[in-house]
Order: C-alpha cells, then sequence, then structure tokens
C-alpha cells in the first residue's frame, strides 16, 4: 500500500511526498517482523507464508519504485534511464532470489539492493545526472561483489551501538525531508546522514576483510 501511495506520487511529479512514502515504508519494515511474531501470525495464519510475502513488498518499495523514481525525477540522463531501470531490476532479482542473501552473522552479501536510499541521496544532493548514472551503475555491479553490507538490527557485532547508530542515521535522513529548513541546517542534517551512513557502510567493508568473528569474540 504505501509503495503504491510512492509510485502514485511520483507520477505527480512530488518528489519530496514520494520519498516520505518510501521512509515511512522503511521504517514499517524494520518492525513488521516484530509485530507479526507479537500478534503469532505465523500460527494464527499457517497458510501465508510471512517471508514470501516480505520480499514481495521490499521488491516494490526497494526496487520498483525507486527504479521509476530514478527515472522520472531524471537523476540519470534520459537517454540511460530505461537501461539504468533494467539494471536496478534485474541486480535486484539476483539478490532477491538468493538463497544465501545474508550470512550466518546477519551481513548481506553484495549491494542489497537499497536502491530508495539511492533515489533518496541522488535527489537530495544532486549530483548530476551524469555522476546519478555512475553511481546507479556502479552499485548494480556490487550487487554481485564478494563484499558485506551491514544489517543494523541482525549483527550483533557491535550491541547496542549499532542500532543506535542506524536510530541516528534515520532521524538526521528523515529530517532532510523537511522542507523548512535554513540553508546551514540543512547542510548539518545532511553531513549528519552522510557521515552515519559511511560508518555504517564501513563497518560492512570491514566484516568483508577481516571475515566473520568466532562466537569467543562477540561475548567478549
Amino acid at each position: 500500500m504505501l509503495g503504491l501511495f510512492a509510485l502514485v506520487a511520483v507520477e505527480r511529479g512530488d518528489w519530496g511526498l514520494a520519498l516520505l512514502w518510501l521512509l515511512i515504508a522503511l521504517v514499517v519494515d524494520g518492525v513488521d517482523g516484530s509485530l507479526a511474531r507479537l500478534a503469532r501470525v505465523k500460527q494464527r495464519l499457517p497458510r501465508i507464508d510471512g517471508d514470501a510475502l516480505d520480499l514481495v513488498i521490499d521488491y516494490l518499495n526497494y526496487v520498483v519504485v525507486p527504479a521509476v523514481f530514478i527515472w522520472r525525477a531524471e537523476l540519470v540522463p534520459p537517454a540511460l534511464a530505461p537501461a539504468l531501470a533494467a539494471a536496478i531490476l534485474v541486480s535486484s532479482l539476483y539478490i532477491f532470489a538468493r538463497a544465501d542473501m545474508k550470512t550466518a552473522d546477519g551481513y548481506f552479501r553484495g549491494f542489497p539492493a537499497l536502491w530508495n536510499l539511492v533515489a533518496f541521496y541522488l535527489f537530495v544532493t544532486r549530483p548530476g545526472a551524469e555522476a546519478g548514472a555512475a553511481v546507479v551503475a556502479a552499485l548494480a555491479a556490487l550487487t554481485f561483489a564478494p563484499i558485506h553490507f551491514v544489517h543494523p538490527f541482525r549483527v550483533r557485532d557491535y550491541g547496542r551501538w549499532l542500532p543506535l547508530l542506524a536510530i541516528l542515521w534515520a532521524l538526521a535522513t528523515a529530517a532532510l525531508l523537511w522542507p523548512g529548513w535554513s540553508a546551514p541546517a540543512r547542510t548539518a542534517w545532511l553531513a549528519g546522514s552522510l557521515a552515519t551512513g559511511v560508518l555504517l557502510i564501513g563497518l560492512g567493508f570491514l566484516r568483508s576483510i577481516r571475515g566473520a568473528r568466532a562466537p569467543a569474540e562477540l561475548v567478549g
């Protein structure tokens, strides 16, 4: 439903509202599993595969709508937009179809198809259509790369610090959707969003370099 609202906003050219719907969808995705367990959905509706439903919803919210957004908002050159949108869709299918999408210690393998965040940052920072095309192409390629990206609520390497860092990122990022900030305030929020985002990405790259920690390291 939220993805549909975002898609309608995209078609109307209401970019801020579309990003807001995608952000709300991201928040809902972060808590829906806990709510489903609390409501005992698996026991009450045993014929419904919650994992499959989650993948369908995520593909719409994280891939399809952002791909259309990037195209319609002209964040990449119009002549390249169809090919880049196809690259987003196809590379993301690979991620969503992988049986080993996540490692045993909670990291994603390859770029985890977070195209909603790519659309957000390309729109907020406005690096130019050519730079946007380079970013999209690079991330589509990183889908197949032997690198890791952190899942802030599944990884246990850093205790409570990792979810806290993710919450700080979410607050700074959400603040950027408010249109009433002064230029210095908006720059500060953007700096906070980018800094915390880079830290989260860096933790994934660190995992790629050092490998998985032994259980004894996590306890200590």
